[in-house]
């Protein structure tokens, strides 16, 4: 796990030093253990590491005899399995991203269709003259790249292309504020786009020539597939997936919140790796109704397991939102940033590099009330996910929409309005909202976060389930709770489903009438919204926190990336900053 970044320049010319030097400084906390850089007339690859396997001879760029050159941010779970497979070639490293290069010279672009992990990888190709970038079909690891007249540049974080603090994108912005991520591929920072889930581009003269994407789901409707088989083959396929997971030359843990996910992944760990897992969970000051932790102890000490919990205050958030938000360049506006960072930063002081984590189960599996909802009798009645915005209809916030109406027209073709609804959130809500959120609260720590529910085997298996598998008139994710109750009893499967939610909104009502005023003033937020509408949201902020904490994260988001405001002090003086 690393960060990556590169330059080509449109007249072959080198990459001046300096502009190399920003790039593999702004990613310096992706890799605290070691940095590499090439430079091959007119295209430079940089990388730093966050060394996970192979410590010892795992330094990159690697190569291939054939002069092709790699830099990754990921892990190649497969790995073991592609050197056992190419047994003549000449390995020079034990490390996991090195079979990919000589996929490449011996398949061309098509090379990340064998592989299994999250990835995001150049590659420059000397006797083609070509960059060739890659991502994983989920979206797991970030990639992106700016395309100006003489220069190609990409970068692990957006916030490593950018000169400057400044121009925001009015239609991200809207997308942010009413749905709390952004889509597609275009960023909110104008300009600066993602490389897509699943997408190679190829890149020569500094211009891109050719994409190619990899699926992340399989085609078709769901398949016919009786309770008994179904039970079978899930187990076989998870403890497959936390198996490969758990391959790794440095300690690794769990986040156990005491939800479903995260209680299967401990009954699996325990089972695969035959040592006692290391967890960590996080709760909250004068806990609440959503607070899970004293339930993850609990089922920790069950399965024999090391739990830390750490519980984050009302100080906390306050102290620690700005630097939050900071981290989180590529925005989102989902609360749970909050305790995610928290739990990073833990994890990198418990001296754990590597932790595993529940994302992508509900997705995959069919947890939320959503999918419920597009099953026969109710999806004539209920209206379409994400059809209303936090803030109604607000000029500034128009077109908030758009990229949603898209990702339904292409998910929707061959599959059941259930599978279409979870195939929407796969290619957009996942990568630009969960798995963007893990990986910047945890990399700004130098911790890599793994989801072993986002396995190309898993996600094969899980998604072509029957609809009555995935939802019932109670549940969601019914296959996955019926395997849970009997691999861990104990762990309560057919609870209602809580969530991973810190109490913001209790907190930011402690503080209402300053941050309504504070925020209310902020720029960013006062060419959006009138102040009126801001502190509406902030005296609702109790009951309905969402539209408070989407404004607050807002403002402190643009003080740091629209403004330049550093973001070292607390809520209210980064704010006051800003007026």
């Amino acid at each position: 796990m690393c960060g990556i970044a590169g330059v080509m320049t449109r007249d072959g010319s080198p990459p001046a030093s300096a502009l190399l030097a920003g790039l593999q400084g702004a990613l310096a906390h992706r890799g605290p253990d070691g940095k590499g850089r090439l430079v091959r007339g007119g295209v430079a690859l940089v990388h730093t590491r966050l060394a996970i396997i192979d410590l010892a001879t795992g330094d990159q760029p690697l190569f291939a005899p054939g002069g092709s050159a790699l830099v990754a941010n990921g892990e190649i779970y497969n790995n073991p399995e592609l050197r056992a497979a190419m047994a003549n070639t000449p390995f020079r490293t034990r490390s996991d991203c090195e079979p990919a290069v000589f996929l490449y010279e011996r398949e061309g672009e098509t090379f990340a269709e064998s592989l299994r992990g999250m990835y995001a990888i150049a590659l420059h190709d000397p006797r083609r003259r070509r960059l060739v970038l890659a991502r994983d079909p989920f979206g797991i690891k970030p990639l992106y790249y700016v395309q100006t007249d003489s220069l190609f540049v990409f970068a692990s974080e957006p916030q490593a292309l950018r000169a400057a603090a400044g121009e925001i994108d009015p239609r991200r912005r809207a997308e942010l504020l009413q749905l709390k991520f952004t889509t597609g591929a275009d960023t909110i920072f104008p300009g600066i786009h993602r490389v897509l889930p699943g997408e190679t581009l190829v890149v020569e003269e500094a211009r891109i020539v050719a994409r190619h994407r990899r699926a992340a789901l399989p085609e078709g409707p769901p398949e016919p597939l009786s309770h008994t088989a179904a039970l079978l083959a899930l187990e076989r396929v998870l403890l497959d997936s936390v198996s490969v997971h758990l391959r790794s030359d440095v300690p690794y843990g769990l986040f156990l919140s005491g939800g479903i996910d995260s209680s299967a992944l401990l009954a699996l760990m325990t089972r695969a790796a035959g040592t006692r897992i290391r967890v960590l969970t996080c709760g909250w000051e004068g806990g609440g109704a959503v607070d899970e932790s004293r339930e993850a102890e609990r089922l920790a000490a069950v399965m024999g397991a090391e739990c830390h919990r750490l519980e984050m205050r009302r100080r906390d958030f306050w102290s620690y939102a700005p630097r939050i938000a900071a981290a989180i360049d590529d925005p989102t506006a989902d609360a749970a940033v909050l305790p995610t960072w928290m739990l990073g930063r833990a994890a990198r002081e418990d001296g754990l590099k590597v932790t595993l984590c529940g994302e992508g189960a509900d997705e995959l599996f069919g947890g939320y009330s959503r999918y419920r909802k597009r099953r026969a009798p109710w999806r004539w009645l209920a209206r379409r996910p994400r059809s209303k915005g936090l803030f109604g209809e607000v000029p500034a916030l128009a077109g908030w929409r758009d990229g949603v109406e898209r990702a339904e027209a292409e998910a929707a073709p061959g599959r059941s309005p259930l599978q279409a609804t979870q195939a929407v959130d796969i290619a957009e809500w996942l990568p630009n909202d969960l798995l963007g959120k893990l990986d910047r609260c945890l990399m700004v720590h130098g911790v890599e976060g793994r989801t072993p529910f986002l396995d190309p085997v898993v996600a094969a298996f899980a998604f072509r389930l029957p609809d009555a598998l995935k939802t019932s008139m109670r549940f969601g994710k019914v296959l996955l709770r019926d395997w849970l109750a009997q691999a861990f009893p104990q762990a309560g499967a057919y609870a209602k489903k809580q969530g991973f939610k810190p109490p913001v909104g209790a907190w930011m009502a402690a503080e209402a009438a300053q941050l309504s005023e504070l925020v209310a003033a902020q720029p960013g937020v006062a060419e959006v919204l009138p102040a009126e509408r801001v502190r509406a949201a902030f005296a609702a902020a109790e009951a309905s926190p969402q539209p408070a904490w989407s404004l607050l994260f807002y403002a402190l988001w643009h003080c740091r990336h629209g403004l330049g405001i550093d973001p070292a002090g607390n809520v209210a003086e980064v704010l006051a900053a800003a007026r």
